[in-house]
Order: structure tokens, then C-alpha cells, then sequence
């Protein structure tokens, strides 16, 4: 089945796709972002995502391009005419087209395009063995929270790790700290069995699933706290993870080339990735 994008109220295909080249998103990364998973046809954790959109863009001061209700019926049109089953939708709203000036433009109409492809299950390798990260610089801006197109550094981060055999790289904050991963929250699980992922604040992304996760945590036997953790509390984890809206959870076995514990899949992580599947299933029964 061709592809098909959405580009501002219409529907084309993906290879005719266009925007502006005064896309005030081409020329500044002047906007916003999602990404939410379909499972089965269906949007999982979609009002999340949806509010997070609109935080997002209120944070840049964009209007918002439609209604969420009138965003709801495009995304489902989209994947419609995609034949998505199992895969990712992406919807993008930028300030618009305006003559390029750093300032906002005194008048302007949000654009919003959007575009939905499958995807491959989650390797068997990388649930069963895990995945190594490495440890890098944060060289973002100071609003992580914000879920920009401006991806440079993530890019650059993401880059880095693939060179070096890994899957992903924990950026770590001038004191030390972890803050996330460059498309993903970081999380580990301490030897005396605390579980510890970063708080929300200004440094990280709210992530879909990792806020899905917390609400999941009843007689799991470790106890959440919500606190920076060093590389050197990560390179001592017993236990460590990734979350992320495109692969839910997966274990991490290697982090700078460090075994994390014994250099298995724990269980912790287990039960975890084993509850949030529960959780996207019951969205999409």
C-alpha cells in the first residue's frame, strides 16, 4: 500500500509531500512534536501524548493548530489510509510560514503535518540479552521538557553510540548526573533494590511510558524513588532499563562497556516489561 502523509489539511502522497522552505520548523526548528505507538490500529496512551502536545506547545507560545478531538480523527484517518496495524504515527505543528526573522511573526497559521509507518517487533535479542548504552555529555538546551524538533544534540548523542556498538547514550549533566537518553528515560534499580529513574523537571522529557510505569508499580517489591543517580551509581546498578513510546521497555546488560549486575536480564526488569505489555495489550484488545 503507497504511503500517505497529512501536510495541512491534506491528504498526499508521501513522496509529494512538501512544506514552505519559510516553514518557520525548516529555517529555526520553531516547533513541536509526537510520537505515539499503534497497536492493533489503536493509539496507545493518546491523551497523554496529547496533553504533553499541547503543553509543548504552549511552553513555545504556537497555537494550537485544531482541536484535539479534530487531531484525533486526522491521526485515525492517516493510519487508515496507511493500513497501519502494528507501527508509529508523527504529527508535527511548527509557528508556520513567515518571511524569515528571528522574531514571531506578527501573523502566522500553525503547520501541522503528520505521517504513520509500521513497525518491526521488538528484536528477541534485546529482550532476552539487553542492550548496551553509553554515558555522554548533555549538551541540550535548558528545556528538555519541552519536545522540540531541535534534535542536534540528540542526534549527535544517538550517532556516537551506534559507533561505538551501543543502542543508546545516557546524557549526564555538568554535576554528574544522568538525565536521559537521547530518545529515551533512563532508569535503574539499585543494589539495596530501589528503583530510581530522574524527576520530572526542566532536564527531561515527561515521557508517555515512563509515567504509564509509575502507575504500575503496586507489590512490585521495589520501592520508586525519583532522584538524579551518578554513572557511577549506574556502572554499580543492579539492575538498569530504557523506556521509550517505540520499543515500551527494553533491558539494559552493558552500560561504558561495564556488566550491569551479572550482566542478565533481571528480574525487576522483567516484571516491569512484562506489565507494561499488559498495559499497551489492554489498550488494544
Amino acid at each position: 500500500m503507497p504511503r500517505t502523509a497529512y501536510v495541512n489539511g491534506r491528504y498526499l502522497p508521501h513522496g509529494a509531500a512538501r512544506v514552505h522552505i519559510e516553514d518557520r520548523g525548516y529555517q529555526f526548528a520553531d516547533g513541536v512534536y509526537e510520537v505515539i505507538h499503534v497497536r492493533r490500529g489503536r493509539l496507545i496512551d493518546a491523551g497523554a501524548h496529547f496533553d504533553r502536545f499541547e503543553r509543548s506547545l504552549k511552553a513555545l507560545r504556537i497555537a494550537p493548530p485544531m482541536s484535539r478531538a479534530a487531531l484525533r480523527l486526522v491521526l485515525d484517518e492517516l493510519l487508515a489510509r496507511n493500513g497501519i496495524a502494528n507501527g508509529l504515527v508523527y504529527f508535527q505543528a511548527t509557528r508556520g510560514v513567515a518571511p524569515r526573522d528571528h522574531k514571531f511573526p506578527a501573523v502566522t497559521r500553525t503547520s501541522l503535518v503528520a505521517t504513520a509507518k509500521n513497525l518491526k517487533e521488538v528484536p528477541r535479542a534485546y529482550l532476552e540479552n539487553g542492550i548496551a548504552v553509553v554515558t555522554i555529555p548533555d549538551i541540550r538546551w535548558r528545556r528538555s521538557d519541552i519536545k522540540s524538533v531541535s534534535l542536534l544534540a540528540n542526534i549527535l548523542g544517538k550517532q556516537g553510540a551506534v559507533e561505538q556498538g551501543a543502542f543508546e547514550a545516557w546524557q549526564v549533566d555538568a554535576n554528574g548526573f544522568v538525565t536521559e537518553g537521547t530518545s529515551t528515560n533512563a532508569w535503574i534499580v539499585t543494589a539495596t533494590g530501589e528503583l530510581v529513574t530522574r524527576p520530572l523537571d526542566t532536564d527531561i522529557l515527561a515521557g508517555v511510558v515512563r509515567g504509564a510505569l509509575v502507575g504500575l508499580l503496586e507489590g512490585l517489591g521495589a520501592r520508586l524513588v525519583e532522584r538524579p543517580f551518578s554513572v557511577a551509581e549506574a556502572h554499580a546498578a543492579r539492575e538498569a532499563f530504557i523506556t521509550s513510546s517505540s520499543s515500551f521497555l527494553l533491558p539494559v546488560t552493558r552500560i561504558d562497556g561495564v556488566a550491569v549486575g551479572d550482566g542478565r536480564v533481571g528480574p525487576v526488569t522483567r516484571e516491569l516489561r512484562r506489565r507494561i505489555m499488559a498495559h499497551v495489550e489492554g489498550q488494544s484488545a
